[in-house]
């Protein structure tokens, strides 16, 4: 059999049928009965009777991705792509898509939201005249700004057969020719249940393409530390795989309501892969101690460890120093510590203090109660009716007054990513330091302090695939050691009498009394498994799950999205009318889905869209298209249950 390939990169999931039915008509009885009933289960259109001629593509099983009394779209096994992810009733033609498009990720006919997540600048932009909006050119100098050679932009200037390459799945695979060799070694008496149950390529990680076995191991000093895991995690340069990256996130085995369980609650807190839970279990069975100031072992590779987890972070951030990076307990503690320290000693009366509409609560409540304390005030960037920020209007409260411009470069009700560059540039120009709340990006987007230039950069280990408990602040290290500490204790300094107290240089300073030594090193562990993926495979990815997912949602009668900004990460708030958001969470529950249904710490946000809450399944690289899906499904479902009343 001569291997065909699919010019879009996509399996060709008629030669997969194909060569699937080759494999159940060898075996004896045709399809297993067992097989065929939960084809059955999963979809009406399946006969009944077990008399599908599987050598006769006329006879074989009914399309499942065209489901004509259900309405509702289903995913290419395995694929992660689902040919009504931009016409219902065509496949996608994404050779005729990026012929008709300036930009990749345009979907031909405009109905998906355009992003350039990571780069700092919005499309919005263009709409306005940012080298009017204060004297100096804000966008002098950006690094960030349009590259003709960058791989994300410009698809006028990449042959479109080669833009497709960068398309978020596995390259090009002989699948075909691999699955036509494994056919040959069938086993005929195979255990009926030992065969696939079903093709969704959900659950079943090894389903095609490949198959990891190896162990991860990762080094302490000369130690080779095994972790018995399997995934992505044993690859050293993998091709992406959502199905074998699912394999490293033991959390997704688990069963909900007797349904497999739908993690879309990523914005919340991301799940752990078994590196990390290795890692950390590792620490304590073989390094645990307090670190520094001791002459014992465990204390040189608890020190070690902690201080490589600093410099992982630096690598992560492109810092310039590992002493700009502060562990503290979070993105709330670690904007907390920039204004109990920073702000306490370099503010007063008057002055001004500026951050956006789209803040978290984190970002509002310690710079209100600062205000409250010293005398300040507070003013707030308005957004628009997508939920970008008005740069024209940012501008027209920048002034003398202004000390300090705090913002959230992606906004974790709406999926906003901000023009963050830009607000920094333009707050520089005015006098003020800047701190950007990074809670919600460094998981989907590559950020870099160098190119930023913010003073400050705080981001949450679990929001990144690390523990609980643990976070980050950047500073410049000028700028930390001119500030004061937070808090006092040991570690923290150099002498003391009870006349005077010595503080050590950040990092220490702001890290007294024993820290979260064992979280740190598993926050390490994070950031590795995420740099052996690759940032831009994941941003790729998890942008064509939201392209996907954006799509069908607005297919739902009745459910409003609430922030459509074209530029925007891997956040999907939305209502449904004539269900309180807590009844969509609880019927999501039912089927195994996990959402966020709430206001999500930004009330200000959502009442600016006049709502006081929002579902909101959020999307990570371990999602897939058969998920949403499901979701999707499910708000179906409930719309049939409550059908909308035209008045």
């Amino acid at each position: 059999m001569s291997t065909t390939t699919n010019p879009n990169l996509f399996p060709d999931e008629r030669s997969l049928e194909k060569l699937a039915n080759e494999f159940f008509a060898a075996l004896p009885g045709g399809i297993p009965n067992d097989f065929l009933q939960s084809l059955q289960a999963k979809d009406p259109l399946v006969p009944k009777e077990n008399h599908f001629d599987l050598t006769n593509p006329q006879t074989s099983l009914p399309d499942p991705h065209f489901p004509e009394k259900t309405g509702i779209p289903k995913s290419v096994a395995g694929s992660g792509i689902s040919p009504t992810a931009v016409d219902k009733t065509a496949p996608i033609d994404l050779q005729q898509s990026f012929n008709n498009s300036p930009d990749p990720y345009l979907t031909g006919n405009g109905l998906s939201p355009k992003s350039v997540a990571g780069s700092g600048i919005s499309p919005s932009l263009s709409k306005q005249n940012p080298e009017t909006l204060i004297n100096s050119n804000p966008f002098q100098g950006n690094s960030n700004a349009f590259n003709p050679s960058h791989p994300f932009q410009s698809a006028k200037l990449l042959d479109p057969k080669s833009a497709l390459n960068l398309l978020p799945y596995e390259q090009e695979q002989p699948f075909e020719t691999e699955l036509k060799e494994a056919l040959k070694s069938v086993n005929l008496s195979l255990p009926k249940q030992q065969l696939p149950s079903d093709f969704s390529g959900i659950n079943n990680s090894s389903y095609y393409f490949i198959s990891v076995n190896e162990p991860l191991s990762f080094t302490k000093g000369s130690e080779n530390v095994i972790s018995p895991n399997k995934g992505i995690s044993s690859l050293a340069s993998p091709p992406f795989d959502v199905n074998i990256v699912r394999q490293d996130f033991p959390i997704l085995k688990e069963k909900v309501n007797g349904k497999p369980l739908i993690w879309l609650d990523n914005a919340a807190t991301t799940q752990k892969p078994q590196s990390v839970i290795d890692r950390i279990a590792y620490f304590y069975q073989h390094e645990n101690s307090n670190i520094h100031r001791a002459a014992h072992e465990l204390a040189a590779r608890a020190t070690d460890a902690y201080e490589a987890a600093r410099q992982k972070v630096q690598s992560f951030l492109n810092a310039s120093s590992p002493d700009e990076i502060i562990f503290v307990r979070g993105a709330t503690e670690a904007i907390n510590l920039v204004a109990k320290s920073w702000g306490e000693q370099n503010l007063s009366a008057g002055d001004e203090i500026i951050v956006s509409h789209l803040e978290h609560h984190a970002n509002i409540v310690p710079w209100q109660q600062l205000a409250e304390r010293k005398g300040l005030k507070l003013k707030v960037i308005p957004v628009d009716e997508e939920g970008q920020v008005i740069l024209s209007e940012y501008a027209k409260l920048l002034g003398p007054k202004t000390k300090l411009v705090s913002f959230t470069q992606v906004s974790n009700a709406l999926g906003t990513v901000t023009p963050a560059k830009q607000i920094i540039e333009m707050a520089h120009l005015a006098g003020a330091k800047v701190l950007v709340d990074g809670a919600q990006s460094v998981s989907h987007m590559k950020v870099d302090m160098q190119s930023l230039n913010c003073d400050w950069f705080v981001f949450s280990g679990h929001k990144v695939f690390g523990p609980t408990g643990i976070g980050v602040v950047y500073g410049k290290q000028a700028l930390l050691n001119e500030t004061q500490p937070w808090q006092g204790g040991g570690n923290m300094i150099m002498d003391v009498t009870f006349e005077h107290t010595t503080y050590h240089n950040a990092p220490a300073r702001f890290e007294a009394g024993t820290g979260n030594i064992a979280d740190a090193v598993g926050l390490g562990a994070a950031i590795d498994y995420v740099n052996r993926i690759g940032m831009d495979l994941i941003y790729q990815y998890e942008h064509y799950l939201l392209v996907y997912a954006t799509r069908l949602l607005k297919e739902v009668p009745g459910l409003r999205l609430i922030g459509t900004a074209p530029d925007k990460a891997s956040v999907l708030s939305f209502v449904l009318e004539g269900y309180r958001t807590e009844e969509v969470g609880k019927a999501l529950n039912q089927e195994g889905i996990a959402v966020r249904s709430g206001h999500h710490c930004a009330q200000p946000i959502l009442r600016r869209f006049g709502v006081e809450a929002t579902v909101r399944p959020s999307l990570a690289f371990y999602n897939t298209c058969g998920e949403i899906d499901t979701l999707v499904a499910t708000l179906h479902r409930l719309r049939s249950a409550k059908p909308i009343s035209f008045r």
